[in-house]
């Protein structure tokens, strides 16, 4: 028998040594979190206040004023100079919001991602977090425990999909532990970094988010990400009538802002390409127009705003003590500027914080005005802002569960549960009618890698090798010199045997054994963990011999069966 299956190919580990390699990843994504927050802290009080300390509450306006005076305005061009460095000498991966260098392992790289990366863009985005760029640490602490879940899967023999689990699990466990949402770091695993939604799939993702939540609890505490007080507990009143008719509303000005985010990143990006110049000196460029931002707001505001993550202006915004409509708005705007030019000129850092800050401050925003109009409306504002923070996540991600459930868990606002939920769909919905990829696919796209968003990549698994198996195919002896050596008669596929037993499937084609109930997701890792070309199909329950194959698989074929499925979830 010739031309079957590598005898190399891993066989697959038993679910007991996925868990415990998922405590592992789950152990590094939770000392990587708290790590890397003491890594933004100490280079914020050494660039900003000039003292070297690890604490640093980022809920908590930077203390003012800076020793530097004006001058603060070169702290972020500081930063960039380190992060080009970094990124441009030994991890060009690095740079980026982080999360669609992911996908693009998962999908297109075999789960692989260089060891080097974990340790490159924790250091990059320490330093443009902590100098002062406007991104988020949620990307960063993602493709660490990524990476460090890849090289776990390329250390130890596994097959494709296992070593692909463990880096969703490392992703979800390094969000579970920085944001202390463990249901949101599995499901953004589950939504944004897997392929195929199983159990023997879960339950390592669940595994590494419980144990990276425990961790970061034990060292940054029980307290939700943002301590609103004053909303946690539900008011008693049901939902006003007047709230259905401003959050469809709201979700379409959140579905604009979403789209508008995703498009102005990589307008800006391309803009930073065309420049005159190299990565340093368009890098120092860009941070330096943040910096002059940065500190006319502090001289005429009195405080930075959109300095970091920005976690100190969603916290006024929550808390009811930052309200002026006018201000809110020019916070959006600014804060969208900052991010554009710290991402698009070369920084590293995640997305999510920015989502957080334009969606609570048009929430603010929305909500004051409607407390101005009529002041015994009884909704607080600050669930508008909730609702929007939820509806920015899931409208430029597209991880509609993961913004609806990890804004709860960051809140854990009672009231806003339906508002939530409301904003999330139509913000989803109007952001996916103007710009069809997301904020991460859209990234991908521009490579040439399509990426499927959300769990439509699980499309295989509802469907059988029986349902895209072709049935044109001949059987002939292997010593039979009628067939061409090049193609088989009519377009059909030739099983050639020796006796009963499968010799080969037309000249020059490797092939891999599966039946007719197996799933298409199966299918698909065989023809990958071997590197076949065809699949045969047999009977269910067959012995596997010549007269049992009733079918056979090519990629294109697979393709062609996804396409017509993928038309009925249009």
């Amino acid at each position: 028998m010739t031309n079957l299956v590598d005898s190399t190919t891993p066989k697959p580990l038993s679910i007991w040594i996925m868990a415990l390699l998922a405590v592992a990843v789950g152990l590094i994504g939770g000392f990587g979190a708290v790590i890397f927050r003491g890594m933004i802290a100490i280079v914020h009080n050494l660039l900003f206040l000039g003292t070297f300390s690890y604490q640093y509450d980022a809920n908590i306006h930077t203390p003012t004023p800076s020793p530097w005076g004006a001058w603060i305005i070169l702290v972020p061009v500081l930063g960039a100079v380190g992060v080009a460095f970094l990124v441009k000498t030994f991890a060009p991966e690095a740079k980026g919001h982080g999360v669609p260098e992911v996908m693009d392992a998962v999908y297109y790289g075999k789960g692989a991602i260089r060891p080097v990366v974990a340790a490159v863009k924790s250091c990059a985005s320490a330093l443009s977090i902590g100098s002062g760029g406007s991104v988020g640490r949620e990307g960063p602490i993602i493709q660490i425990g990524a990476a460090f879940g890849s090289s776990l899967g390329q250390l130890i023999p596994m097959p494709t999909h296992q070593r692909v689990t463990l880096i969703a699990a490392g992703g979800g466990a390094g969000i579970a532990a920085t944001f202390n949402t463990p249901i949101g770091g599995g499901l953004f695993a589950m939504e944004l970094m897997m392929t195929s939604i199983r159990a023997k799939s879960v339950l390592p993702v669940f595994i590494a988010t419980a144990v990276a939540t425990w961790i970061g609890r034990e060292f940054l505490g029980m307290n939700p990400a943002f301590d609103v007080p004053t909303i946690q507990h539900p008011s008693g009143h049901p939902l006003f009538w007047a709230m259905f008719p401003l959050l469809v509303v709201f979700g379409i000005l959140i579905g604009l802002a979403s789209a508008l985010f995703v498009r102005s990143i990589y307008w800006t990006e391309d803009l930073f390409d065309k420049m005159p110049g190299n990565y340093y000196t368009r890098h120092m460029l860009g941070m330096l127009t943040v910096g002059v931002l940065m500190w006319l707001l502090m001289n005429q505001a009195g405080h930075y705003y959109i300095q970091g993550v920005g976690y100190a202006t969603v916290q006024d915004v929550l808390q009811n003590t930052l309200e002026a409509p006018g201000f809110l708005l020019l916070l959006v705007a600014l804060k969208l500027v900052a991010t554009n030019l710290t991402l698009g000129s070369g920084a590293s850092g995640g997305v999510f914080s920015p989502s957080l800050f334009i969606g609570a401050c048009l929430g603010g925003c929305l909500g004051t005005i409607v407390r101005w109009i009529d002041p015994g409306f009884p909704v607080e504002p600050s669930i508008f802002a909730v609702a929007g923070m939820a509806g920015m996540i899931g409208g430029t991600t597209g991880a509609v569960a993961t913004g609806s459930i990890m804004m709860f868990e960051m809140t854990r606002d009672l009231d806003a549960v339906v508002p939530i939920l409301l904003t999330v769909g139509i913000a989803w919905t109007v952001r996916k009618r103007i710009s069809s990829p997301s904020i991460y696919t859209l990234k991908l796209l521009r490579r040439g890698h399509n990426v499927p968003e959300g769990l439509m990549s699980d499309m295989p698994a509802a469907l059988t090798a029986k349902q895209a198996m072709t049935t044109e195919f001949s059987t002939t002896t292997a010593n039979d010199d009628t067939i061409p050596t090049k193609a088989a008669p009519g377009g059909t596929f030739v099983v050639q045997c020796e006796g009963n037993t499968i010799r080969d499937v037309q000249p020059g084609e490797s092939c891999v054994f599966v039946e007719e109930s197996s799933s298409l997701t199966n299918v698909l890792a065989d023809l990958d963990d071997t590197g076949a070309d065809v699949a045969l199909v047999f009977r269910d329950g067959s012995e596997h011999a010549a007269d049992d194959v009733v079918g056979v698989i090519t990629h294109d074929l697979i393709a062609r069966t996804l396409g017509r499925s993928a038309t009925l979830y249009r």
